[in-house]
């Protein structure tokens, strides 16, 4: 269930690892995106509750985090399969393959989301969990560790963020690469 490698629609070269720079710039846009994307549970619930006047534990905020965890799984999940970059990541001409240069599985992609939302936010919110921080200095906390995050790609193989080098991904610059015929191919 894999297209043709990436390095075969660019003869001569390998594709090249986009900057961190530009791949945090990426991550910025994909979170404004998100935000509106997350936006659709909370409006259900309100709808819900608005029609029923039920207040059920389906709407508690555990139940909205859940959901909006579950909507950009999907999200991600799917763009990452069928075109290997999302939208943020098609404004910045950023890729997603796998090591041999194919789309990834949607096993992969999975894989991928789970691992990306462990890296980037598992050790803040632990430590906001355990040090029973307030959402402020949750959130400055959260912020500092994807800064941090981002800077040890300079550390591992290629540049890339370790959650791609333990999926057997990388995130590719497509400006070098005929990204086009790459997706076109039949599976």
């Amino acid at each position: 269930m894999s297209e043709a490698p990436a390095a075969a629609a660019m003869p001569g070269a390998a594709p090249t690892t986009p900057s961190i720079a530009r791949r945090m710039a990426c991550f910025v846009y994909e979170a404004t995106l998100l935000f509106g994307l997350g936006l659709i549970p909370g409006v259900i619930g309100a709808v819900f509750v608005a029609q029923t006047g039920q207040h059920g534990v389906l709407q508690s905020p555990t139940a909205l985090r859940i959901y909006a965890w579950i909507l950009y799984g999907v999200y991600f999940v799917w763009f990452w399969t069928v075109r290997g970059q999302t939208l943020a990541m098609q404004t910045w001409r950023i890729g997603l393959v796998t090591a041999a240069g194919h789309l990834p599985t949607q096993a992969r992609a999975l894989t991928r989301y789970v691992a990306c939302c462990i890296a980037w936010f598992g050790p803040s919110t632990a430590i906001a969990f355990a040090l029973r921080l307030p959402p402020s200095t949750s959130l400055a906390l959260a912020a500092a560790w994807i800064v941090v995050y981002a800077l040890l790609a300079r550390a591992a193989p290629g540049r890339q963020f370790w959650h791609d080098i333990a999926c057997g991904t990388r995130l590719v610059d497509t400006r070098a690469i005929d990204w086009a015929s790459l997706r076109s191919r039949p599976r």
